[in-house]
């Protein structure tokens, strides 16, 4: 599994800003960016919302559900091209309920149950700053890893999102402040 390089943010630090800024909340419209994807799809009975808060952060929560076969809630941004480049490094700025996530990307053109997957696993209540590089992103379909599909195309990427899939039923929150790229390796 790819290792993720997360630096904790104490609670009123500021974390460092991305270069480039892929995702903020704070115009009027960041609601219409994003969209819901649960195992509804599939049958199950998953309820993952999200909502922009007062702090104009992205709030993704809800409850998973084991039932139905079911068993994953997400949240991600409707398709655009978003400029990505070979080298660049995914940042996020997250704060979450100590589960563990999936960082994904969608690509333009592949397969729908396609996605390119990196875990996040968050501290309860406590902001830190997630950095992936985009090479470290592995290829899935349906929770599985892909042998052979090749690494990430950047240019092809047109959607990022959050997923919980840890098959442990209940409550779930997880808060995005930023979502951003540094440029370059080691970024």
């Amino acid at each position: 599994m790819a290792s993720v390089l997360a630096v904790l943010m104490g609670g009123g630090a500021m974390a460092q800003a991305p270069q480039v800024p892929l995702f903020g909340f704070a115009s009027p419209g960041a609601a219409t960016e994003w969209q819901a994807v649960n195992d509804g799809v599939m049958g199950g009975v998953s309820d993952g919302r999200f909502r922009i808060t007062e702090r104009q952060t992205l709030e993704f929560f809800g409850t998973l559900s084991l039932e139905n076969n079911g068993g994953f809630a997400s949240v991600r941004s409707r398709p655009r091209v978003l400029g990505l480049q070979m080298g660049d490094v995914l940042v996020a700025r997250v704060r979450g309920d100590g589960r563990a996530y999936q960082l994904n990307l969608y690509a333009a053109g592949r397969a729908r149950a396609l996605s390119y997957r990196a875990p996040v696993q968050t501290r309860k209540g406590e902001w830190i700053e997630v950095a992936v590089p985009l090479e470290q992103f592995e290829a899935t379909s349906f929770g599985r890893v892909l042998r052979g599909v090749g690494p990430v195309m950047p240019s092809s990427i047109t959607s990022i999102g959050f997923l919980l899939s840890d098959k442990t039923p209940g409550p779930f929150l997880l808060e995005v402040a930023w979502i951003g790229v540094r440029r370059g390796k080691g970024a």
